[in-house]
């Protein structure tokens, strides 16, 4: 089975069919072994009823009590070993299951992964969080086919045979009905699989409105929004319920039929049987044996009508997970390297240039228009934005995240302890954070400060971590939802600051802040980033008086650029626009 640190593979995109495909090759020797181990158990268990026949015909019928005792002896043997075929068959297709997920899940996790930022972008949580809970197993399943797929199939030749012997007609009804039996199954599979395919998608949507929901549950509360999308979150549930229904309904009469019609077909086999008997043309054990062929049979046939349940759901499955993985990372083509030493970053979209080594803000009535421009910037939107003349997406992309950092305020926060999730990985660094809080405040600038003591003390964070029972090793909820907006945007700038990029482009990192802290922030702040280009959206005076420079947009496009004293002195817009911040700060004082 494939292990955790090991490479899944290059999967097939082809599609569905592809995808199934490759999973059985990657692990093609136990698939191989499972499907021989499910054929011999099966014929096995055909050979109970003609060893029986032996045992009839040729010692309890005559009175030969050696033949009966032998045929009896060798019955017990063959239903041993297959006892012991049985743990092995079931033992290799679990391995064969479980390889199938964790590949899957390894191929969907370094793809999300390598998406990064553009996964949010291009696709919708609920369409990824559908595919781990469900689709996966969904997909492991359907391999089952490989080992007894393989099986039912063998077995229904060696019966086949088995009857050619005993009785041509019998074996007419048998390779003919059973065929039939399948292809009764037949339309039920392509409506399934349409009404599957649809359910899947409708769940994807509706998972992704749960998170969203959930999300931003306490901002809808607050505007009295939560009743109107409570009802439209019941209507979308409806629906997916009665489309689950449809499904159920197709589901059922598989399932009714995978029961139903092998039972009526071996009825009509024993009857045929019977009827050969009291004619005298087989024997009581040939009758015997014609049962429990029939009887044997009905598992395959049963399964070859749950294997065409299986596969239809499990294509289904899969070519959601290859609709994944069509989805391309960020183009990655640039061959001319980044400037080697600190350059001016210019968006011609909008005219605003960020001088290196100095701390810029942005300010816009419209917060949406700055976030364009850092997302310009960063090389998360396509743009002709440069960097020291050199256009953005002429360099690789690697190169450029190395050395450029967009920090969003609403960036993912993964649970585990704090150190963690701010991003020190060393236990003993984050020990000795702990402990220097609790020094003077001025501690992360003595030379024992670590890197991560120095980013919580710019973010003004040391309250954060101190009011936690253990401090810096303090487990942490996804999301950080155990703590509170003003905390979480704290955390954020402190993961941010702990990596000390060349240049960083922070969105919004104090608008949750009260005015206290947000002062404390913006002292900070400036100090931590001495010497490198910081890039600020806000609307904030308290962050904006500590800016070497301010660019003020109107529309997305530069208006003015000073200082904010400067601003605030000539352009009335600027000085609208951010009295009414500081009028929403007196207030919190």
């Amino acid at each position: 089975m494939i292990d955790a640190y090991e490479d899944p593979g290059t999967p097939d995109r082809r599609g569905g069919w592809h995808y199934l495909w490759w999973l059985v090759r990657r692990q093609l020797a136990r698939c191989v072994a499972g499907a021989l181990l499910a054929s011999v158990w099966m014929v096995l268990i055909a050979a109970g009823p003609y060893l029986m026949s032996r045992a009839i015909d040729d010692g309890l019928v005559p009175g030969h009590l050696a033949t009966l005792a032998w045929w009896t002896v060798l019955l017990f043997a063959v239903g041993a070993v297959n006892a012991w075929l049985s743990i092995m068959r079931h033992r290799t297709m679990t391995r064969v299951r479980l390889d199938a997920n964790l590949r899957t899940v390894k191929v969907v996790v370094g793809h999300a992964v390598r998406l990064g930022a553009a996964l949010s972008r291009r696709t919708g949580a609920g369409e990824v969080v559908t595919i781990g809970v469900g689709d996966v197993q969904t997909i492991s399943q359907s391999l089952t086919v490989v080992g007894p797929g393989a099986g039912a199939v063998v077995v229904y030749a060696f019966v086949a045979g088995l009857l050619l012997d005993i009785s041509t007609q019998l074996a007419a009804v048998v390779l003919l009905g059973i065929p039939v039996i399948v292809l009764c199954a037949g339309p039920l599979t392509v409506r399934l699989q349409g009404a599957e395919s649809e359910y899947r998608q409708r769940q994807g949507i509706l998972t992704a409105r749960i998170g969203d929901l959930a999300g931003g549950l306490r901002v809808l509360n607050g505007l009295g929004g939560k009743g109107l999308f409570a009802d439209a979150f019941r209507r979308d549930s409806g629906r997916l319920r009665r489309q689950g229904y449809r499904v159920g309904a197709v589901a059922s009469w598989m399932q009714a039929l995978g029961v139903g019609l092998p039972t009526l077909f071996l009825a009509v086999v024993t009857w045929l049987a019977a009827r050969l008997a009291a004619q005298g043309t087989i024997s009581i054990g040939e009758l015997v044996a014609v049962y429990g062929y029939a009887s044997v049979l009905v598992g395959p046939v049963a399964f070859f009508i749950q294997m065409t349940y299986d596969l239809n759901r499990g294509v289904v499955a899969a070519r959601r997970v290859v609709r994944l993985l069509h989805v391309e990372p960020e183009p990655d083509e640039g061959t001319t390297p980044a400037p080697a030493e600190p350059s001016t970053l210019h968006d011609p979209t909008s005219d605003v240039r960020v001088l290196p080594g100095r701390l810029t803000a942005l300010v816009s009535a419209r917060p949406g228009d700055a976030a364009e421009v850092v997302d310009r910037l960063g090389r998360y939107t396509p743009s002709t934005a440069t960097w020291g003349g050199t256009r953005l997406d002429a360099i690789p992309l690697a190169e450029l995240r190395a050395r450029i950092l967009v920090a969003d305020n609403e960036a993912a926060l993964f649970a585990g302890p704090l150190h963690e999730v701010i991003g020190a990985s060393d236990f003993r660094s984050a020990g000795n954070c702990a402990t220097s809080h609790n020094q003077p405040a001025d501690a992360p600038q003595q030379q024992e400060a670590t890197p991560l003591a120095q980013s919580i003390h710019a973010a003004a964070a040391e309250d954060i971590v101190q009011a936690l029972p253990n401090g810096i090793h303090s487990p942490i909820d996804a999301q950080a939802r155990n703590l509170s907006g003003g905390q979480r945007q704290r955390i954020r700038l402190a993961r941010a600051l702990l990596t000390d990029p060349e240049v960083l482009l922070a969105v919004e990192p104090t608008s949750a802040l009260d005015a206290h802290t947000e002062a404390t922030v913006a002292e900070r702040l400036r100090h931590a980033r001495t010497g490198r280009t910081t890039v600020v959206t806000t609307t904030s005076p308290l962050l904006l008086d500590h800016a070497d420079t301010v660019h003020y947009l109107v529309d997305g496009k530069v208006e003015a650029t000073g200082t904010h004293r400067e601003l605030l002195s000539r352009v009335p817009g600027y000085q609208a626009l951010v009295a009414r911040d500081n009028d929403a700060e007196e207030a919190v004082r």
